[in-house]
């Protein structure tokens, strides 16, 4: 028999899900449009049947241990997504009360970059490290913090927003009702807007000027700054400078042995790597410099989003030992 746990990551766009064993190995995998418009129930009932139709694929048996949710705003101690700025559920949605309904199975739900930062612990390139940061860069950008071996919630469970820290104070609008949040300017739909302001005010020939706003893709930009596009790379330069900013903010709080990162923007590589590494440095306190190392996650080549989800039941459900959590409040 095959001992399993079903990862779940909901994204803006899409709900990303696989069943995964001890090991990191990866079972099934699917996903599914989050489609939030249409309620969280219709959205959960869909997501279930995609679930159960997917382990309809496995020959033999499975013990499955639980369910690990990553999700934006996802509080770990009450099972909720509160207020999340990038899906339409208004307010507080009891999300891990209302899959039981559709699977008899202990859940474990957490914000997506926490998910993300277990997954590192236990799959990826933490396995050593007691102190570290994981960043993700995706439509927003999401942020967990581990600390001599903990997972930093916070009172509510909501803490270690770090793309909602401040920029610019009179910046560009965020989805959460802010303005100049990190996450409007390092982050898929952030680097759009960069591009587009680029554009704005400056002649550079380039295939970006073919696009509208809706039909330009992060992913695009990724790739023409590979090619050596330049506005590509000028985006990835501004991107990186106020990404190492606040990365060396953060560093100055929980002094960090590593910062991974991870997402689509994490694509372009080097390009930006080695460009939010420069501006870090140039930003850091000096009594870290040299001590703190920026490097991609080693989940990038793999289904990251549903490791560090499934990551979630094997480290708090199965084996305590792996990364502390924080007893659940009642």
């Amino acid at each position: 028999m095959i001992e399993a746990a079903i990862g779940i990551d909901i994204g803006g766009t899409y709900t990303k899900f696989g069943l995964v064993d001890a090991e990191g190995n990866i079972l099934v995998e699917s996903s599914i449009p989050t489609k939030s418009e249409n309620g969280p129930e219709k959205y959960l009932a869909a997501l279930a049947d995609a679930i159960k139709s997917e382990m309809s694929k496995l020959v033999g048996d499975i013990d499955l241990k639980g369910i690990g949710i990553g999700a934006p705003n996802g509080n770990y101690y009450k099972g909720t997504i509160e207020y999340a700025p990038n899906l339409n559920w208004e307010g507080i949605v009891p999300f891990v009360d209302l899959f039981t309904e559709h699977f008899d199975l202990p859940m474990v739900l957490t914000n997506d970059a926490n998910a993300a930062a277990i997954g590192e612990k236990v799959f990826g390139g933490a396995k050593d490290l007691e102190d570290f940061i994981v960043v993700t860069l995706g439509t927003g950008l999401g942020s967990g913090f581990v600390t001599r071996g903990k997972l930093i919630y916070g009172h509510d469970g909501l803490a270690g927003e770090l793309g909602h820290t401040n920029v610019y104070p009179d910046g560009r609008e965020c989805n959460c009702g802010k303005r100049g949040c990190l996450e409007t300017y390092a982050s898929a739909s952030g680097i759009k807007r960069t591009v587009f302001k680029l554009l704005a005010t400056n002649k550079v020939k380039t295939p970006l000027r073919d696009h509208t706003y809706k039909t330009l893709t992060s992913k695009m930009i990724t790739e023409l700054a590979i090619q050596g596009d330049p506005i590509a790379l000028e985006a990835y330069d501004y991107t990186a400078d106020i990404l190492g900013l606040k990365l060396a903010d953060a560093a100055a709080v929980t002094s960090p042995e590593a910062i991974f990162i991870f997402g689509g923007l994490a694509k372009a590589g080097d390009i930006l790597i080695e460009a939010t590494k420069k501006y870090f440095n140039q930003y850091l306190y000096p009594g870290f410099k040299g001590k703190i190392e920026i490097r991609l996650s080693d989940l990038m080549d793999r289904n990251a989003a549903v490791l560090g989800s499934a990551a979630l039941v094997w480290s708090e459900i199965v084996d305590h030992d792996v990364i502390k959590v924080p007893q659940r409040l009642k």
